[in-house]
């Protein structure tokens, strides 16, 4: 049987929780990432082929958050020009590194983003809005080239650092997810192109993938998840733990 007859519709499932999970906090590339790995991908092809469901979760999660006028235009751009050269950085990392190598470094992130998401600091962090001063602004520009050099190399768990280094800043957690769409998928466009022009793309589990991360992205910027969001959130914990220690072990 044609391997792609199953795993299609997987990815197609899988997908729609992790665009759903990408556009409200972060970590749905946790779940699809270690799968395309299983599935039998390379490491930097795996890397590429999500990177398209990433990029088309975004348009809908963009779209939808612009016609509920909810759009801070100028932070986004502020935050996106470091990203895109950090994204560059860190996607041309990502196609020369060790392939053993990358399974372990995404193991070790899977883990690290695990500890995030069960202490969950951003509760705590939330503050007034402040002014952006020089100082600031060299802080952003600073942290979101370091953060576009992560979501380059792996994209995994970068949704959480985003929502940090803007929660620091007094924005609310809706309009700081409308920044984070806008600022991943600027550096996912730069990430991509990497990618495809060193081939390391399966554009038919790539577009599955990314038919279900739309969806779930469409979905999570339309609607304020409140119940069931405890339940998701230990399902997710378990499933990556799994999906870490496989990884870990050869």
């Amino acid at each position: 049987m044609d391997p792609y007859v199953w795993q299609i519709p997987v990815l197609a499932l899988v997908g729609v929780v992790a665009g759903f999970l990408n556009v409200l906090a972060g970590g749905g590339s946790l779940l699809t990432l270690p799968l395309l790995l299983f599935f039998g991908l390379p490491a930097a092809t795996a890397n590429g082929t999500n990177r398209i469901a990433i990029f088309c979760q975004n348009i809908f999660a963009i779209t939808g958050f612009k016609r509920q006028g909810v759009f801070p235009i100028r932070l986004a751009l502020l935050c996106t020009p470091p990203a895109l050269i950090g994204s560059y950085i860190g996607a041309n990392l990502a196609i020369t590194v060790d392939e053993m190598l990358f399974r372990r470094l995404l193991a070790l992130v899977m883990v690290v983003v695990l500890i995030f998401m069960v202490v969950d600091p951003m509760k705590r962090m939330q503050q007034s809005e402040k002014p952006m001063t020089p100082l600031r602004l060299a802080v952003l520009f600073v942290s979101f080239f370091g953060i576009g050099i992560y979501g380059g190399f792996v994209q995994a768990g970068v949704g959480f650092l985003i929502i940090t280094g803007l929660l620091v800043h007094g924005l609310d957690l809706v309009r700081t997810n409308a920044v984070k769409v806008l600022v991943i998928f600027a550096f996912t466009v730069v990430a991509l192109g990497v990618f495809v022009m060193h081939g390391q793309v399966d554009y038919v589990l790539g577009f599955a993938l990314a038919v279900g991360n739309s969806v779930g992205g469409w979905f999570a910027s339309h609607v304020a998840v409140k119940k069931g969001h405890e339940w998701i959130k230990r399902f997710v914990i378990v499933t990556v733990l799994i999906f870490a220690l496989r990884l870990l072990i050869p």
